[in-house]
């Protein structure tokens, strides 16, 4: 255990955490009940539930009424100091993936996509959202514009993979850099249908535009996390 200075439930949820990690336990299998728990740990089941809770709240472990709490598994890592296409990601953490185009279309660039994207007055870009599903969850609802000049051969099919793939592999470009802004919301009605969660459960909306290394803008996109689905990790330096 630790120092006395940590509440007892906290010294008792790390040393669950440390456990499962050291255990052959598989995602879905059931830890001990809070009862042969608190007899191992010598303290109430109030003490054990609250360690549990903390757990739980981490996305480690998930509760199931009258049947017990059980391993989930891990929420995808989405690091933002590096630039992945979102099948990038999912694959080099062994998941599974699907995109859902729900809207494909062309239409005329209104002011503010125009001067994000640069572009001149009436110019045109393609408009695609989709929903982003890992393990057959709802996890993104993208909305994003890329100028139609840049590429004319954009298809329905394309973006049913990858996006960046089709930019610098297929088109030749190389991507430079994204500018990201983060921001947290409450989603309204349409957006719960989309990621199927509940009215009130808070989302993560992510702004983003991204230039080539000739530092043309060529894409404008919004995305956004199903919170409880993912986590976002930072390393700062001093």
């Amino acid at each position: 255990m630790e120092s006395n200075s940590t509440p007892l439930y906290r010294q008792i949820a790390n040393n669950i955490r440390e456990e499962i990690k050291k255990s052959p336990l598989r995602v879905g299998e059931a830890i001990p009940s809070e009862m042969k728990l608190a007899k191992k740990y010598d303290v109430s089941r109030v003490t054990i539930r609250q360690s549990i809770d903390i757990l739980v709240n981490e996305g480690l472990l998930y509760r199931v009424k009258g049947s017990g709490t059980y391993l989930k598994k891990p929420k995808i890592e989405h690091n933002i100091y590096k630039l992945q296409g979102f099948i990038e990601e999912i694959q080099s953490q062994n998941r599974k993936y699907v995109n859902k185009i729900i809207e494909f279309k062309i239409h005329r660039a209104e002011d503010h996509i125009g001067h994000i994207l640069k572009l001149d007055k009436g110019e045109q870009v393609f408009f695609v959202s989709r929903i982003r599903y890992v393990d057959d969850i709802p996890a993104i609802v993208e909305y994003t514009y890329l100028p139609v000049k840049l590429f004319p051969d954009l298809s329905y099919e394309i973006m049913l993979s990858s996006k960046y793939e089709y930019i610098e592999v297929k088109k030749g470009f190389k991507i430079k850099e994204s500018y990201q802004e983060f921001i947290p919301i409450l989603p309204d009605k349409k957006m719960q249908d989309l990621l199927s969660i509940e009215e009130n459960t808070p989302i993560l909306k992510v702004v983003m535009n991204s230039v080539l290394d000739s530092d043309l803008v060529f894409e404008y996109t919004e995305l956004y996390f199903r919170t409880d689905q993912y986590r976002f990790s930072i390393v700062a330096k001093r």
